[in-house]
């Protein structure tokens, strides 16, 4: 299926406009903070791709206005904790525009999710202030006082609930004791799915890796519990719980770092999912999209190798 629009600005537009029916849930549970830390987060990724453009001596107006840059910020923004400190966002950002997108050459010619690849740095090198989320919806004089370090979060934090099952099962509790759905998760995650059908009904993506993406996730998380349904999170909660929405739609289906043949899209994507689930149970991170994301991008190069279609006549 060919792509409807022809610039990469129109395709960057058109994903943040997705973005906003889960932008807006979050603001609805969580409130001012992630206002915040987007307006942070894009300001600091104007600012850097501009000073390395101009080092560069490379064209500003036309590389800035493609929207990859603010893309990235706000994928990056509302992938962190909403009440997390200032300084968070825009290392997170800068690194990500500096490493994850112009030192390999700009836009097109960088082999991990610029996004992805900040978070990754983040939740590796800061975990204490990538792992406190508001537990609650805040104000936002509240949103200025903790994201500025004018007051303490520990009032305002909450763990989320993939967290909150982490901890459960390393504990030894059982899913039957956690099978009521975060509210403000599964709206947001809502949000993002709904935002991913309008891409997808736009062509901006393609089909294939979201429904990869999802289909991997329910059969391994399927395959896990099947033995085990008390200890193994079922497929439901992996889907409406922490970034699942978000990863499938709008991270995943990153056109640079994504695999780029029909069926190398379905490999990757699936892929990603049986990853994501893997990471979750066994790993030390609740969520693990981020890690799963950059794991597959550095196979893309062999996959698309493998499943390129057939030349016809051949």
């Amino acid at each position: 299926m060919a792509t409807k629009f022809d610039s990469t600005s129109q395709m960057m537009r058109q994903a943040i406009y997705a973005l906003a029916l889960g932008i807006g849930a979050a603001y609805i549970f969580f409130g001012w903070g992630i206002v915040l830390q987007i307006v942070l987060a894009v300001i600091t990724a104007i600012t850097v791709e501009s000073v390395f453009l101009k080092i560069r001596k490379m064209p500003i107006t036309s590389a800035i206005g493609d929207g990859s840059a603010v893309l990235t910020a706000v994928l990056l923004a509302i992938s962190i904790p909403s009440i997390a400190p200032w300084w968070v966002a825009v290392v997170g950002v800068s690194f990500a525009i500096i490493f994850g997108k112009q030192l390999y050459g700009g836009l097109g010619n960088n082999p991990f999710n610029p996004a992805m690849l900040g978070y990754a740095f983040l939740l590796i090198s800061y975990p204490l202030q990538m792992t406190t989320w508001a537990g609650d919806f805040i104000s936002f004089a509240q949103a200025l006082d903790v994201v500025f370090n004018l007051s303490p979060a520990d009032a305002l934090s909450g763990a989320t609930r993939l967290d909150e099952v982490k901890t459960q099962l390393s504990l030894g509790g059982v899913i039957s004791e956690l099978t009521l759905h975060s509210t403000a998760q599964a709206w947001v995650n809502m949000g993002f799915l709904l935002g991913g059908l309008y891409l997808l009904a736009r062509r901006v993506i393609f089909w294939q890796i979201p429904a990869a993406f999802l289909s991997g996730i329910v059969i391994t998380a399927f395959l896990l519990s099947f033995g085990d349904s008390e200890h193994y999170l079922p497929a439901q909660n992996h889907l409406m719980l922490g970034g699942t929405m978000l990863g499938a739609f709008f991270i995943a289906t990153d056109p640079v770092t994504a695999s780029t043949t029909p069926k190398g899209r379905l490999i990757y994507g699936f892929l990603l999912g049986m990853l994501i689930v893997i990471i979750r149970t066994f790993g030390n991170y609740p969520d693990g999209i981020a890690f799963a994301v950059l794991l597959m991008n550095i196979t893309v190069p062999l996959i698309d190798y493998y499943t390129q279609p057939k030349v016809f006549g051949k």
